[in-house]
């Protein structure tokens, strides 16, 4: 069983590959981000957030900042595990994510993050309210992993 840092993440599966690994002889660092990307956005489409419905609404939960902890180095053929949680979330313009990238045959934390997001209206790009579909999804998924 992971350590995970919280309660019932959404995790994706991850193989790190000879592409993932730079001139050092680990995965680069850029990678962790791409991974953490992917992440959300497979946790957003299980919570029935897919870019259709982001352009139906002409809305989109836009990434504005990244705070990393890189604790450990992947190697090439590294199966992890990637996870996140929805950790803040004000029901108006904004929401956190936490990760957590682990992998599992030694149970090694490899990186803790944090991601802010802030929701914009696509068209514009200009920062907008939530729409209902939002805090349904986003909202209902902050509460069921933090209990508020």
């Amino acid at each position: 069983m992971a350590d995970w840092d919280y309660p019932e993440p959404y995790c994706l599966p991850v193989t790190a590959t000879a592409a993932d690994v730079d001139e050092l002889g680990h995965v680069n660092n850029a990678v962790y981000v791409r991974w953490m990307t992917d992440c959300a956005w497979a946790h957003s489409i299980a919570l029935g957030m897919t870019i259709d419905v982001y352009r139906l609404l002409d809305r989109a939960m836009a990434m504005s900042r990244h705070e990393i902890d890189y604790l450990a180095p992947a190697w090439r053929n590294d199966q992890l595990q990637v996870a996140t949680w929805i950790r803040e979330f004000d029901g108006r313009l904004t929401m956190s994510r936490c990760f957590q990238i682990m992998r599992p045959a030694d149970g090694v934390t490899l990186l803790r993050a944090k991601t802010n997001f802030a929701c914009i209206e696509m068209s514009t790009g200009r920062v907008r309210r939530m729409p209902a579909e939002f805090l349904e999804a986003y909202g209902g998924a902050y509460r069921a992993q933090t209990g508020a």
